[in-house]
């Protein structure tokens, strides 16, 4: 009877173990298994299921580095603006401004981001908000919204679907965007049911195990998150104030390592605007907020043609003095870590990736001496280099700039001002004081706000001579002034639209703060919003119009007007 007893356990314990391990390659626990819907329905609103994510199928055999010039056109282009073009020989300066400016390589064809072009492949992972609150039209347009992105990623890139309520759960592994694997996700999309409460924070752990536990890589990966809600597990349990503790550890960037950036989306005028700014500034992501729900596939294209056309990571400024006496005093860079060194001879500045034709500028600011003698005709400031991997290829490219320089006449009086570092240090004020406004409007100092963003829209206003970048700022800061106006207006909307405008400005890149519907009848595009697009690239625009075109065949099949829909060249 003992042997018997004894043998039961060891066939018991051998089943227990073929049945742990998936045909798949993932290790599962015996209780998540996908099989077992009833547990899943029990208990994944109250814990993460204990499934090892190594499943996630290979990138593409033997990927072959694209030839030169490829998938873009050149390499970063570095220069230097200096704030005069002369310095008077005797005097000297403690805060003489120099403008560095990037431009990444431009693709092949940025109207064809999405399409089969030699480009680096993405693995994206899109973290879904579907607790209760998402019901109804708001889950049917986020669905309409992940149909768009899947049709526009190629076979070379990977995409996950994880959703979340009170709990969270990998809807789909990590799997090609082949014709069978965008089927595979359109059927797992269109499965998501709204019900439950918001854990934003099972959501990005569970996306945190997606990318730490695949196998394989892509060159280029991202995370996109949306809710509509706040986090009513996490957040409210710690009093509201520590939202990083929603950040899992592996996406917070340590020392030289670049982790995945997670670009957030607030979804309607109920979600957690501050949260879900803090997530995406504390991983390198943007923020948008998406105030009328009908512009959601908008706002998720013009995100996705960014992705689609990454041609530079890791990028590094390294800012080193010429002149024996030149010292660097500080770096303006935003949310780009920059470091000046202790004796002011070096200065670094950590960029990141650049999309295609993506620019981004940053502000020098010099000590300059006295000319050290009459024959001293001109001053070479610094020398700056950029270093960075192209995206594509896995090549390290190294660029260095043309010397900035200034002249050393007798007397300076008629030196040229430069345009482009008063236009960059236009914007960086203004950014500082888009801050201050809402750390005013936080406090409840509604006037204070307004007074702060009106003084700065006359002083932008006066500056621009009609220069569009500077008008765009104009409206922008006017807007932002309007929304803070009051408590009930900054909550309702204001707080979200304003921290939208610091993440895009902080960044330098592209984010979403549409208020108007996209289209009006038979899809005819509305104005597009400059504050959203101000930092748009080619391939981010030429999304956006294909999103807008596939909203207008949309409403046109749906309308049943033959004459639109022959008008539209839309099948019947």
């Amino acid at each position: 009877m003992r042997h018997d007893h004894v043998h039961l356990c060891v066939l018991l314990a051998l089943f227990l173990v073929s049945w742990t391990q998936g045909g798949d390659g993932a290790t599962h626990h015996p209780a998540v298994m996908g099989g077992n819907d009833q547990y899943w329905q029990r208990h994944s609103q109250t814990a993460d299921p204990v499934v090892v994510f190594d499943d996630d199928e290979q990138v593409t055999a033997n990927r072959q580095p694209a030839p030169a010039g490829a998938a873009s056109n050149g390499t970063v282009v570095v220069k230097t603006h200096t704030e005069y073009s002369a310095v008077a020989r005797n005097s000297s300066s403690d805060s003489f401004a120099v403008l560095v400016h990037l431009k990444a390589p431009g693709m092949t064809d940025a109207g064809s981001a999405g399409d089969a072009q030699p480009r680096a492949p993405l693995d994206l992972v899109t973290v879904l908000d579907v607790s209760g609150s998402m019901h109804g039209q708001k889950l049917a347009l986020l669905k309409q919204a992940m149909r768009f992105v899947i049709d526009n990623l190629g076979p070379d890139d990977r995409l996950s679907v994880v959703s979340f309520s009170s709990g969270a759960r990998r809807v789909t592994r990590l799997v090609r965007m082949t014709d069978a694997g965008k089927a595979l996700a359109v059927s797992a999309v269109d499965s998501l049911k709204a019900g439950g409460g918001t854990n934003i924070a099972a959501g990005l752990r569970t996306a945190a195990r997606v990318l730490d536990e695949r196998r394989h890589r892509n060159a280029v990966s991202s995370v996109v998150l949306l809710s509509d809600g706040q986090d009513t597990f996490t957040a409210v349990r710690r009093g509201g104030s520590d939202y990083e503790a929603l950040v899992p550890p592996s996406f917070l960037r340590a020392g030289s390592e670049w982790s995945a950036p997670i670009h957030t989306f607030g979804f309607g005028k109920d979600h957690d605007a501050a949260a879900m700014h803090v997530i995406a500034e504390a991983t390198g992501g943007t923020f948008s907020f998406i105030e009328k729900e009908a512009v959601i596939q908008d706002a998720f294209a013009q995100c996705i043609g960014g992705l689609l056309s990454v041609v530079v990571q890791e990028a590094r400024i390294a800012v080193t003095s010429v002149h024996p006496g030149v010292r660097v005093v500080s770096v303006r860079s935003g949310r780009y870590e920059s470091r000046v060194h202790e004796d002011g001879r070096e200065a670094t500045v950590q960029v990141g990736e650049l999309y295609a034709d993506e620019e981004r500028r940053f502000l020098l600011f010099l000590a300059v001496p006295k000319a050290a003698k009459d024959s001293e005709s001109d001053t070479v400031l610094v020398n700056v280099v950029c270093s960075y991997r192209d995206a594509a290829t896995g090549g390290n490219v190294s660029v260095t700039a043309e010397k900035a320089v200034v002249a050393r006449p007798e007397d300076a009086g008629e030196a040229e001002r430069s345009a482009e570092v008063e236009r960059e240090r236009v914007r960086v004020e203004a950014a500082e004081d888009i801050a201050a406004a809402r750390a005013a409007a936080e406090q409840g100092a509604h006037e204070e706000a307004v007074k702060i963003l009106e003084n700065r829209e006359r002083l932008v206003a006066q500056s621009g001579d009609g220069d569009a970048v500077i008008v765009g700022l104009a409206g922008e800061l006017r807007e932002m002034r309007e929304r803070v106006s009051s408590r009930a207006r900054y909550e309702g909307s204001g707080r979200a639209y304003v921290l939208a405008g610091m993440s895009a400005h902080a960044q330098q890149r592209a984010n979403s703060r549409q208020q108007q519907e996209s289209f009006e009848a038979f899809g005819e595009a509305a104005a597009d919003d400059e504050a959203t697009l101000s930092y748009a690239t080619p391939a981010m625009r030429a999304m956006l119009r294909r999103s807008r075109g596939a909203s207008v065949e949309q409403k046109v099949r749906e309308s049943g007007d033959e004459v639109a829909q022959s008008y539209y060249g839309v099948p019947t």
